[in-house]
Parts: C-alpha cells; sequence; structure tokens
C-alpha cells in the first residue's frame, strides 16, 4: 500500500488510475511516498525522507522546490498540454473581445438598465463607440508552438486568421499537429514585425522573465494586440503601460490580473480562467495520477521537469531504479555492486538530462535491500529502489 497526500482538492477520477487497494490518497499522510498537488505552496515544505514523487495537476511547477526535490531524488511531474484546448478557446475569446470591445459594449449595455422602452434607441445610438476590426484576414503571431501553441494557431487559421509561429525549440509531435497554412518564422524578429495580434505561449523560467520587453515590444507593429495566456512574469508590465500610453500596442489581454493591471483602460483582465474547466482539472487530475502510478510500480518517467525521461515495460522480474547525478564513474560503480554479488543484468537504460541522470537495471532473479543499501552509499546517488514483480 502506497500513501499519496494532496494538497489540494482534486478530481475523483485519480482513484481510476491509483486504485484503493493499492494507494491511500488522503489530506493529511505525514510521510507520504508520493504527492498530488494542484496551486499549494510547496517550496518551504520539509520533504519526507521516502517521498518518490510529486505531482503537478498542471503545467506551471512554480510552487515546488525543483531543486530540494532533485537532491533528494524526488520525481515531478507535470501534466503539459491536459488543459490546452481549455486555454486555447479563452485565447480564442481574448482574439474576439480585444478587438471586436465586446466586454466594454457589454459593460455599456448593463449601464442603460432602467431605461424602459428607450433602451433599444439608445443601444442603436451608442452602439458606433464599439465598432472594431474582424479578425479573418489578420495576422496573428504564436511565440510558442507547444500543445496550446498549436491549438490555437489551428483554430485561428479556421477563422480565417493568417498564422505565423516562432519556436526554436519546436517538437516533432508539434510539428505534426500544426496545420500547414501555419508559417514559421525564423526569428522572433520577424514574427513581430508583420502580426496584428501576438499572443505568448512559453514556459516561464528565470531566463524568460520579462521575456516580452520594451525592446520586443518596439518590435511590434503599431496597434498591435498583445495576449498574455502563459504567466504573468512572461510580460514586463511596465513596459506594456508605456506602449499603451502611446498607443504602439492598442489592447494588453491577460489572464493575470493585479491591482495595476485591472486600474489601466487599455488592459482587459480575465480572472485567471485559463485552465478552469472541469473536463481540463479532469484531463489534469488523470495524466498526474497515471504517470505516479506508473513511476511507483515501474519506474517509467514520462513529463518530468526535472529528471530525464524514460519509457518501461512492466515486464520484470527484478528492477533496480537508481537516480543519480551525471557524472562519469557512477555508472560503473551501480553496476560493480551488482557483479559483486554474481547477478546477471538482464536489460539496463541509461538516460541523462543536464545535470541529472536515471539507471535501470533489470536482473532476472529476487534482489535482496542489502543490494539497494549498497547503491544508495554511493555518493553522487540521490535515490535506489528496488521493484519486484508484482
Amino acid at each position: 500500500m502506497y500513501n499519496i497526500r494532496k494538497l489540494n482538492e482534486i478530481s475523483p477520477i485519480v482513484t481510476k488510475y491509483l486504485p484503493e487497494d493499492q494507494f491511500a490518497i488522503t489530506d493529511n499522510a505525514t510521510a507520504p511516498d508520493a504527492i498530488l498537488v494542484r496551486s499549494a505552496d510547496m517550496q518551504s515544505m520539509e520533504l519526507p525522507e521516502n517521498l518518490l514523487a510529486v505531482a503537478r495537476a498542471g503545467a506551471g511547477v512554480n510552487n515546488i522546490n525543483i531543486p530540494a526535490c532533485s537532491a533528494q531524488g524526488v520525481v515531478v511531474f507535470n501534466t503539459p498540454g491536459a488543459n490546452a484546448n481549455a486555454v486555447k478557446e479563452l485565447v480564442i475569446a481574448g482574439l474576439l473581445m480585444s478587438g471586436r470591445r465586446i466586454f466594454s459594449g457589454i459593460q455599456w449595455a448593463q449601464s442603460l438598465r432602467g431605461q424602459g422602452a428607450a433602451v433599444p434607441a439608445m443601444v442603436e445610438k451608442g452602439k458606433g463607440q464599439f465598432v472594431g476590426p474582424e479578425l479573418a484576414g489578420k495576422t496573428l503571431g504564436i511565440i510558442g508552438l507547444g500543445a496550446i501553441g498549436v491549438l490555437v494557431a489551428n483554430a485561428a487559421v479556421g477563422m480565417g486568421m493568417q498564422v505565423v509561429g516562432y519556436d526554436p525549440f519546436l517538437t516533432v509531435e508539434s510539428a505534426l499537429g500544426l496545420t500547414r497554412a501555419v508559417k514559421r518564422m525564423g526569428s522572433l524578429d520577424e514574427l513581430l514585425a508583420v502580426s496584428d495580434y501576438v499572443t505568448v505561449h512559453v514556459p516561464f523560467v528565470e531566463k524568460t522573465r520579462g521575456y516580452i520587453n520594451a525592446e520586443n515590444i518596439a518590435k511590434m507593429k503599431e496597434g498591435v494586440v498583445l495576449l498574455n495566456f502563459s504567466r504573468a512574469e512572461l510580460v514586463d508590465t511596465a513596459a506594456v503601460f508605456a506602449a499603451l500610453d502611446n498607443h504602439h500596442v492598442r489592447t494588453y489581454v491577460t489572464d493575470f490580473p493585479t491591482d495595476e493591471l485591472l486600474s489601466n483602460p487599455g488592459v482587459l483582465c480575465i480572472p485567471h480562467l485559463g485552465a478552469s474547466t472541469p473536463e481540463s482539472e479532469e484531463n489534469c487530475a488523470e495524466m498526474a495520477a497515471r504517470q505516479l502510478r506508473n513511476y511507483i510500480r515501474t519506474g517509467s518517467i514520462r513529463n518530468s521537469v526535472n529528471y530525464p525521461e524514460c519509457d518501461l515495460s512492466a515486464g520484470f522480474t527484478g528492477r533496480i531504479c537508481v537516480l543519480h547525478d551525471n557524472v562519469s564513474g557512477v555508472l560503473g560503480q551501480i553496476t560493480a555492486a551488482i557483479t559483486e554479488r554474481g547477478l546477471n543484468i538482464s536489460n539496463m537504460v541509461n538516460t541523462s538530462r543536464g545535470e541529472l541522470a536515471y539507471t535501470v537495471i533489470d536482473i532476472d532473479t529476487d534482489l535482496t535491500q542489502d543490494l539497494v543499501d549498497r547503491i544508495r552509499a554511493i555518493s553522487t546517488v540521490h535515490r535506489c529502489r528496488l521493484l519486484m514483480a508484482e
């Protein structure tokens, strides 16, 4: 029985993948084997010694202390793409609202309440102030062609927009999902120069803080609409305010309101609704639960933000899973510990990601805890665990 602690309310669909006869999911486990989390702050949380994994039901992991998890051999998972359709739909809504001034028009219409039979005539007289351009024929620039960016691109093409995209790290999977009508640009500058609307879909890390800054805004077309449904920190707010003041940016649409943003009439604030759909929450919970189950049972790693990907089969007798530093010599020490005991290695996988590595060794015989203890004693090993066939 594995103990799973959930730090936030999460869809009950997790029990489909973490069945109650094998996984006890509670709110208060003091020494959990794994943690399910959405938005709870884990930055200062003391990690239990036996903690194997943290699964974030969502894409962003800024609420989790990744370096601390990595040093302790805790695999951190996220769920990229699980909320992609929900975010895509809101981006399209943002495009429509920024172009046609729909939100301002609704607010104005509400102000006519109580005028009785005069309302229709007042509407006809006043509606001209909310005239706005159609999206068809306009150019949408998409920065980042991941799961969300691809869906936005395809939907915008379907609405008659000219779509250009920039992503120097475009994956094969994303490229295959992208309609041929989308033109890939060779540089960010090229995209900014031709786009009537610019939407940002890149992950937030320290290197991308303020990614949309005064320098990049200056390269955009006059009257551009800027949309940010990724992370607040990607956009330099002061630079946007300056561009709104001089009308270089027509509207800034963001899913991350602050008091400062709410006070600017050129900003259209949406209350962080990107993933707020029952379908999205269920998709994220399902993906997080499946990833935890597969890692706990077989050692497979899929969608980890700190340790390398490793797709493993369930067919094994004994399996040793070692999370360690990506340095020379450690693999030899691990295999030496095994051969010293006269054991034969039937299969071995070694993968790496930056400074971290993952080695999985299958042995067609029963294994004992002393071998795990021997490997754990290697100074560059963060965690070693033993899995036996169920």
